[in-house]
């Protein structure tokens, strides 16, 4: 039988209930079907991996680390480019000058504007817990296995996005767990088949896909993206689309969560 790993990214209160604060509308059916596939097919599935988005509230990514010129805090979902701060638009509250370097970095990497997210995941808080529906079946498969799921920590510096599982937007110098995560791609390269479900598919899935491509090639051609076990935050899923086609090229695969065991006996 072959070695399968579940990658679940992702899967908290504040993505996938509908009162987390940066809710995916979608997730709470995605995580429905994740925990249903765990349930029939867990004895199949050897490791199940969770990322866990984890950040403070001063964040270059919140709110409260901005200020237009009058002091006024930024509003959630407000683009931040580099020229805008140069032109002061914008003004960064903490590490101006880093800040300034960080989004020129950030938009000559070509993947994502700087998009400033509502306060989501804060560590120690509701939001940052795992959803509750992933929470039981995991804890019931683990009983069930006497198997343990592992988690990973993601987004915790606050000076750098850090969408994709693997590596941070931009990487912080001297700070390891911004940098490329080679170990975790190691270890996931050691199944036969690995499954990618989670939030949200327009960014930190997309970002993680993008990652394993460009990182781990042999590892992609074992990757099945679970298509019916993530949404996208509204209006940007056509950030992901041209990632998941370049994904394909490379042999990834694309299932729905009840079709793919019945098809990889």
């Amino acid at each position: 039988m072959k070695k399968t790993a579940l990658l679940i990214i992702d899967a908290q209160y504040d993505f996938c209930n509908p009162d987390g604060t940066l809710y995916v509308p979608g997730a709470e059916k995605d995580v429905e079907r994740i925990a249903n596939l765990i349930a029939l097919e867990g004895d199949r599935i050897d490791s199940i991996f969770l990322t866990l988005d984890t950040h403070k509230v001063i964040d270059i990514a919140h709110p409260l680390f901005w200020e237009d010129p009058n002091g006024n805090t930024v509003a959630p979902f407000t683009l931040i480019s580099a020229k805008s701060v140069e032109a002061g638009n914008w003004v960064p509250r903490y590490h101006k000058e880093y800040a300034l370097k960080y989004l020129q970095a950030l938009e000559a990497g070509g993947e994502f504007q700087h998009f400033i997210w509502p306060e989501h995941c804060l560590v120690g808080s509701k939001g940052a817990a795992l959803d509750d529906t992933i929470m039981h079946s995991v804890l019931a498969w683990t009983h069930r296995t006497r198997r343990d799921y592992r988690t990973v920590s993601k987004g915790l510096h606050p000076l750098t996005e850090h969408f994709g599982v693997f590596k941070a937007q931009v990487p912080v110098e001297n700070v390891p767990e911004t940098g490329l995560n080679e170990h975790f791609l190691a270890e996931l390269n050691e199944f036969d088949q690995v499954l990618v479900a989670g939030e949200a598919r327009s960014h930190c899935v997309a970002t993680s896909i993008r990652q394993i491509v460009r990182y781990a090639p042999a590892l992609a051609a074992k990757v099945t993206a679970l298509t019916d076990c993530m949404s996208d935050v509204p209006n940007f899923g056509h950030f992901a689309d041209p990632i998941f086609e370049e994904a394909a090229g490379s042999g990834m695969r694309f299932a729905k969560a009840g079709e793919f065991f019945a098809q990889n006996q």
